[in-house]
This record gives C-alpha cells, structure tokens and sequence, in this order.
C-alpha cells in the first residue's frame, strides 16, 4: 500500500522548500525559532502569489475592458441576468461545461467575455482570451509552414487552459483550413473536458455561412452544445447608444449661430 503524505503545507520547513529558500532549510537548527522567520515566509508568498497572478494576467491576453458594474442591464431587450451573473461563481468550468453567449452586435457580449476571463484568472483558473479571427490566424499561419511539430505546440496555447474565451465567432467567413483548426481546438477542449465560452452573432442553424464548404460544421457544433448553456441576449446596439448619445450632447453644448438669411436681416 502507498504511504499516505502527511506533509503540513503549514510546516515552516515544508514552506521554505516550496518557496526554493533551500540556503536556509540547511541552516534550519539556527534560525527554527528566529522571531523573523515567519514575516519572511508572509512576504515572499505573497510577492510569489502576485507575481503568479501578473504572469496569468498577461498569458491570458485579455485586453482592456469595461467592469461589469457599469453593464446596463436594462439595455438589452432580453437578457437572462440571473444566468449570466452565475457564470461568475465558475460551477461550468468546474464541470467542464461550454457557455456560449448569442446575440447581436453592441449587446455586451465581448464586455461579458472579458469580464468573465479576468474574474477566471483571479480565481486562479488558467485562461486564454483571443478572438476567432487571431485564434485562427495564428494557428493556420504555422499550419502553412508545415511544421507540425509547432503547430501542435501551439495548439496547446489554446487546449492547456482551463477557460478558453473566443469572442466574434460569426464575424468573419472561413474556408476549410481554418474550419479544421477550429473543429481541432474544439475537439481537443471536448475530450478534456476544459471548457469554452463562446460569443457569437450567428445561430447555429446558420455556421454553415461561417465556415463555408466544410464537413465537419454539423460535428463541431455538436461538441460544442453537448455540454454547453446557451444564453442569449437580444436588443439594439448599445455602442450606437452611444454614438447618438454623445452626438446629442456635442450638439447641445454648441452656441447657436445667429440666423444671417435675407428674410431675417433688419431694414
């Protein structure tokens, strides 16, 4: 029978080796009952601690975004709140469960997307944020070098992490390459299972003006829904909101000019 370990990760010594301050686990008869040892071993964890969330912060490419405290919930004409904000307790990645975000341009799709990743990475889940059109991109460049060595290698930029987000799926067309390499980072995610949260435009029912002349589309979106939440959000485009709003704002601040026509000019 294996011996059970019964290390205490609490130990100061089992600490020290964690942290690789092996220097003084050999000078440990001198300095076990040093009044500064324990404020040593707080600091240097939490330094490790910051700079293990700083390094998955910048692998996880997730860009610049908006909080979700200043989503407009009441923008949408549709919008399950309740199902969206019980993404952030991550019970799908714990599971292996795909998400996939649907809905038109301007609803908040991509502000979800990001907020969900960065929210990930701080639960110390490892991520990955990319659009479809970069995801494909690079792997299909180094699918034409031929070298299937790389390419393997890095599809695991895409298949290692825990959460993958790809926003704008249905943006752009594809042909077959990139359908494949798609359908390969798909299946690989599914035989994990890892999970996936997907922003889209396009119902499934119309992948096919997606990812034109592939046979592997009916396939793909199967993996994909098999354990997947499907939330939808329906309404108009909140960035032209915006557009108009600050159009409205410029235009009211603007002095009016006085009126020069004929029929206004005094006599």
């Amino acid at each position: 029978m294996k011996k059970q370990d019964r290390t205490n990760p609490n130990d100061p010594q089992e600490r020290l080796r964690r942290l690789g301050l092996h220097g003084l686990l050999t000078r440990w008869a001198e300095i076990a009952n040093e009044p500064w040892l324990e404020r040593l071993l707080a600091i240097e964890e939490q330094e490790r601690m910051k700079r293990s969330l700083e390094r998955r912060i910048r692998t996880a490419r997730i860009g610049a975004f908006k909080n979700m405290a200043d989503f407009d919930w009441t923008w949408p004409k549709t919008i399950e709140r309740e199902a969206v904000e019980e993404l952030f307790g991550f019970g799908f990645a714990d599971e292996g469960v795909n998400a996939i975000l649907l809905g038109p341009n301007g609803v908040g799709k991509t502000m979800i997307l990001r907020n969900l990743a960065h929210q990930a990475v701080l639960r110390g889940h490892t991520v990955c944020f990319t659009t479809a059109s970069d995801m494909l991109a690079d792997l299909a460049d180094l699918a034409s070098r031929d070298t299937s060595h790389a390419l393997n290698r890095r599809l695991r930029r895409y298949t290692k992490p825990k959460i993958l987000c790809v926003d704008e799926v249905g943006y752009l067309s594809y042909d077959n390459r990139y359908t494949d390499l798609f359908f390969e980072v798909v299946s690989r995610r599914y035989d994990g299972p890892v999970s996936i949260v997907l922003s889209t435009n396009k119902p499934f029912g119309e992948w096919s003006t997606v990812f034109l002349h592939a046979a592997c589309v009916v396939t793909l979106v199967d993996r994909l829904l098999h354990r997947a939440e499907v939330l939808s959000i329906e309404g108009d485009s909140y960035r032209l909101k915006e557009a108009k709003d600050r159009t409205a704002t410029a235009r009211a601040r603007r002095p009016r000019k006085r009126d020069t026509s004929p029929e206004h000019a005094h006599p």
